[in-house]
């Protein structure tokens, strides 16, 4: 089995602890490992080092060196550029076709996520592995029993119970809901009919380039125009020329969104899996008990709740009195304090700093 890790995002939804020189997936946001040196540990022992491969902009290759050792640097996949995730994945695939067998199972992974039960995700993986490989499915999706109606994450509907791969129960596809409505989520939670979407699967090289063949047949052709150069001297000319033609589009819309049911399989267990993409998304995935803190650094606060308080100045103390739902962030060069309410607001403020003359805090 072969795995490939997605590390290109900007992280700006976590400013100021994540920067365009070093995105979040590589600050140890939780504890003292990056959570893409926490994803790579995840499957080490299990694929072999030989067999993980890193998707990330070519900026953060020097990073990649840095953190992983111990992956060949063949395995490292750069984006000249940004181009969405269609893009990126599609790339991936490229590579996996001169480094994979068209029908070996393949697993799509990200580097951004934090996970308490490892035990149990490797085994889902290798549940998802078994029934891929055993021509059970095209695609199977890794989701996460969900622990209450979240919002701000995408939700698979279950279909019915399929079969059962050493205890571990596989359902039907019925469908992907992006950030549903909350009373939607309330009512899919109480019913038991989704699970929470982790954006990770497994499938095959044949099967994605198929879908990229029907329904992005142009970028397709193009992706395919640079994966005949790898291994060879004009590749990176080839990468650099056509790689900001590819029309810039999600891999759902480009993809997933034209899957037939029927092709599809979906697990989901207690992973304890979160999606640190938001300060207080951190805040819940660290610790999700309304009434408690969360802090790091030098840090007193009094009559407070519910806050994330980070100091990163070792002569500094952080002090907060009275705070309910606030998100402090100080770093040496940079203090965030925006309320949990508006969070979503953190991103446009980062974009409206760029390009000016605070783009480089950004």
């Amino acid at each position: 089995m072969k795995v490939v890790i997605f590390a290109g995002g900007s992280g700006r939804r976590l400013w100021p602890l994540s920067r365009k020189r070093s995105p979040k997936q590589f600050e140890p946001i939780i504890g003292e490992q990056s959570t893409l040196q926490l994803a790579v540990d995840r499957v080490l022992e299990q694929v072999g080092a030989e067999n993980i491969f890193i998707s990330t902009n070519i900026a953060y290759v020097p990073i990649l060196r840095e953190q992983l050792p111990m992956l060949p640097e063949r395995n490292f996949i750069g984006e000249p550029l940004r181009r969405d995730l269609a893009a990126a994945v599609g790339l991936a695939m490229t590579h996996m076709v001169a480094s994979a067998e068209p029908d070996e199972p393949i697993g799509i992974l990200w580097g951004d996520n934090y996970m308490e039960e490892v035990a149990t995700f490797r085994k889902v993986l290798a549940v998802g592995e078994q029934i891929v490989a055993n021509g059970e499915a095209k695609i199977v999706f890794m989701g996460e029993t969900p622990r209450f109606a979240n919002d701000n994450l995408g939700w698979i509907g279950l279909g019915k119970r399929c079969g059962e791969v050493d205890g571990t129960s596989y359902f039907g596809f019925d469908s992907l809901t992006y950030r549903p409505e909350l009373a939607q989520c309330q009512k899919m939670f109480a019913a038991g009919t989704h699970v929470w979407n982790t954006g990770y699967f497994i499938t095959t090289v044949n099967y994605v380039g198929d879908k990229y063949a029907q329904h992005q047949p142009k970028m397709w052709a193009q992706l395919r125009e640079i994966g005949a150069t790898i291994g060879k001297d004009e590749y990176e000319e080839t990468l650099n020329r056509i790689y900001p033609q590819l029309e810039e589009t999600s891999f759902d819309d480009a993809v997933l969104v034209h899957l037939d049911p029927s092709d599809a399989r979906v697990l989901h267990a207690e992973m304890g899996w979160s999606d640190p993409g938001t300060l207080y998304a951190l805040k819940e995935a660290l610790n999700s008990i309304e009434d408690e803190n969360v802090t790091r650094g030098i840090v007193k606060a009094i009559n407070s709740r519910d806050s994330l308080l980070y100091n990163y100045e070792s002569d500094k103390v952080l002090a907060g009195i009275g705070l309910d739902g606030m998100i402090v962030v100080n770093t040496e060069d940079a203090l965030l304090v925006v309320h949990k309410d508006q969070i979503p607001l953190v991103k446009r403020l980062v974009n409206e700093m760029v390009d000016t003359e605070l783009d480089k805090f950004t």
